[in-house]
């Protein structure tokens, strides 16, 4: 039974609340420390409503804990874990009796207990990093903190950088859309006058030739390379510092040379982003888009 489980757990992934990001789930001997009661909730499940229809959502205690998930049968070979802002989901087989997947979920539990609970942390941070778009309010641009000032007898947005200050030709009674809409236009012109020369200078130092750069408002990418040399980035990152921009950059620009994630791809990486490990840390942990 244990062997049969085995092989439909081989090929579970879980994809994260980070761009880009698919894990897959951490062997036993890898699996961190047992989270202790304190550090969960009673009941696991999504703070919002769920949509799908009611007869895929079930429940089982994992440990102490129980924990609500929707269940998806599906042509495939293997279960399939995903945990994300509605909760768990679990794609299984047709074939495959419920027991055992309840016994899957128990072999896993440890596991999908923590990224729940990291879900949930990424929520209550997303909410709190939530902008207000306002006069007064506070983002960020390059990393740094920039406050934003409404004042109709401006126009367009001008940005003071001693002082952190964007003032944008808007009345103080201005509704949160126009203030966005204005802000987030302004924030992208800076985006790509800060990603081309980047992209320029990494180009040169990989000897590969970009066709062209696009900005993207992509939810689950910060970047994207294809094969004639056409690159694609987020402008969000501009929230982020220079660091964490270069190491983007220079990561999709490494794909024209390495068109994968192989230890070769890294080293082209290495090879201009010494460091990147330390700015992909950081980009994981930051990478809240609340906007």
């Amino acid at each position: 039974m244990r062997k049969r489980l085995a092989h439909l757990l081989q090929e579970a992934q879980l994809s994260l609340f980070g761009p880009e990001t698919v894990l897959t789930p951490p062997r036993d001997s890898q699996m961190p420390p047992k989270l202790t009661p304190k550090q969960l909730p009673p009941v696991l499940a999504p703070e919002t409503p769920h949509t799908v229809a009611p007869k895929t959502q079930r429940e089982m205690c994992l440990g102490e804990h129980r924990v609500v998930y929707e269940l998806k049968r599906a042509r495939r070979r293997s279960i399939g874990f995903v945990v994300g802002a509605d909760g768990l989901r679990v794609s299984a087989p047709r074939w495959v009796p419920q027991a055992d997947i309840e016994r899957a979920l128990l072999l896993k539990s440890d596991w999908i207990l923590r990224k729940l609970v990291e879900q949930r942390e990424r929520a209550r941070r997303v909410q709190e990093a939530r902008i207000e778009w306002r006069d007064g309010a506070s983002l960020s641009y390059l990393g740094r903190a920039l406050q934003l000032r409404l004042d109709a007898s401006q126009s367009g947005a001008r940005f003071d950088e001693a002082q952190g200050i964007l003032t944008v030709g808007l009345p103080p009674a201005a509704t949160q859309e126009q203030v966005r809409d204005v802000v987030q236009a302004w924030l992208q012109r800076r985006a790509r006058a800060w990603f081309e020369p980047r992209c320029q200078h990494f180009a040169a130092a990989l000897g590969v030739q970009m066709k062209s750069l696009r900005l993207s408002s992509a939810q689950t990418r910060w970047g994207s390379a294809s094969a004639d040399g056409s690159i694609r980035l987020n402008w969000r990152l501009i929230h982020f510092t220079p660091a964490i921009i270069d190491y983007v950059v220079a990561h999709e620009l490494a794909h024209l040379r390495e068109m994968n994630h192989s230890a070769r791809f890294w080293a082209v990486v290495r090879s201009v982003v010494p460091d990147f490990e330390q700015a992909r840390g950081q980009l994981r942990q930051e990478s809240i888009i609340a906007e």
